[in-house]
C-alpha cells in the first residue's frame, strides 16, 4: 500500500527545530524526499562535543528512519540562496513538488519601542524568506507546465499567524510580517492555479524554542501530549501537501491543540453611497459616526476570537 506523499519531493524551511522539524518528520512519515532547510552552521552540544547542524540532524534522522532527505544550511531570505535550495532539490529529487515555508524570527517590541533593525529583521526572514523561495518554485513549476504542455504537481503551504487575524499589540513587525504572507499566498494562488499548483496558508500555535515566551502558562501540558506540541500542526501540513487537497486552494486555517478551524474571507460589513457628486466631511460625518456609534465599543478589524479556539470548544458554526 502506497503511502499518500510516495515519489513526491519537498523543503520545508526552518525545519531545523520546532515546527518545521515536525512538519518534516511527517512529511517523510508519508513516503516524500525532504530537503531540510534551516539556516545554521555546525557547533557544539552542551558538553563541549562537535555537533551536527539543525537541519543536518533531522535529515539523518528521517535517514535512519529509512526515508530520504538532504540538508540545507541557506539562508532563505537571501535570494540566491533560496534559488540555490530550489536547486538542489532538483538536482537530488528529480524536481520540485511542495514548498513548505516556516522559518521566521521573533523580535518582540511596542510599536514605540521598536528600533529600524527589528522591524526590518523580522520582515526579512518571515515576509521575504517566504517570497523568495516562493518565486524559484513557481518559475519551476510554470516551466515545466510548459514542458508537458498541461498541469503539473505544486503544493506551497505557508505560515501565518493569529497575530496577524487578531493583532498583537507587542508584535507590529511580527503581525505586518505575517499578513503579508497570507496576501502573497493569495495572489500565488490565483497566479499558479492554471499550472496545477495550490498554495494554502496556515496559522498555527505551537510551543517551540521561538515561541516558549510568547505561550508561557497558556495550555501547559498535562499528561499526554502538550496541547500546543507541533505534532499538532504537522498533520495538516501533509494533508495540504497531498493529492487529496487538490481542490484547495488560497485558503487560511488555524491549526492547533487538535483542532483545525476554516478562516472565512473578508466580507463587506456595510455600504454607504453619497447623494451628490462627491462625499462631503459633513456628510460622512452623518454617516459613519452614527454607524460606529452602535457597533460594539473596541472592535476593530482584527479577529480576536480566534484566540480563543480550542478542541472541542465551538466558537463558529461548522
Amino acid at each position: 500500500m502506497s503511502l499518500p506523499l510516495d515519489g513526491l519531493s519537498t523543503v520545508v524551511t526552518g525545519a531545523g527545530r520546532g515546527l518545521g522539524r515536525a512538519e518534516a518528520l511527517e512529511l517523510a512519515r508519508l513516503g516524500a524526499a525532504v530537503v531540510v532547510n534551516d539556516y545554521g552552521q555546525p557547533g557544539r552540544d552542551g558538553s563541549g562535543e562537535a555537533s551536527a547542524a539543525p537541519a543536518e540532524a533531522v535529515a539523518a534522522q528521517i535517514r535512519a528512519a529509512g526515508g530520504r532527505a538532504v540538508a540545507h544550511t541557506g539562508d532563505v531570505a537571501d535570494f540566491e540562496q533560496a534559488r540555490e535550495l530550489v536547486e538542489l532539490t532538483v538536482a537530488e529529487f528529480g524536481r520540485l513538488d511542495v514548498l513548505v515555508n516556516n522559518a521566521g524570527i521573533l523580535r518582540d517590541r511596542m510599536v514605540f519601542s521598536m528600533s529600524e533593525g527589528e522591524w526590518d529583521s523580522v520582515i526579512r526572514v518571515h515576509l521575504k524568506g517566504h517570497f523568495n523561495t516562493t518565486r524559484f518554485a513557481a518559475a519551476h513549476w510554470r516551466a515545466r507546465s510548459k514542458a508537458a504542455d498541461g498541469p503539473v504537481y505544486g503544493r506551497i503551504v505557508n505560515t501565518s499567524s493569529e497575530a496577524f487575524l487578531a493583532g498583537s499589540a507587542g508584535q507590529p513587525n511580527y503581525a505586518a510580517a505575517k499578513g503579508g504572507i497570507v496576501g502573497l499566498t493569495t495572489s500565488t494562488a490565483l497566479a499558479l492555479a492554471k499550472y496545477g499548483v495550490t498554495a494554502n496558508v496556515i496559522c498555527p500555535r505551537a510551543r517551540t524554542r521561538m515561541t516558549e515566551d510568547v505561550f508561557a502558562g497558556l495550555d501547559e501540558p498535562g499528561e499526554g501530549l502538550d496541547p500546543l506540541a507541533p505534532e499538532h500542526v504537522a498533520p495538516l501540513v501533509g494533508y495540504l501537501a497531498s493529492p487529496a487537497a487538490a481542490q484547495i486552494n488560497g485558503q487560511l486555517l488555524v491549526v492547533h491543540g487538535g483542532m483545525v478551524a476554516i478562516v472565512e474571507r473578508p466580507r463587506v460589513r456595510a455600504r454607504f453611497d453619497t447623494k451628490q457628486d462627491a462625499f462631503t466631511y459633513d456628510e460622512l460625518d452623518a454617516l459613519l459616526t452614527e454607524h460606529y456609534a452602535q457597533r460594539p465599543k473596541g472592535e476593530t478589524f482584527g479577529a480576536v476570537e480566534v484566540l480563543g479556539l480550542r478542541h472541542g470548544r465551538a466558537s463558529a458554526d461548522h
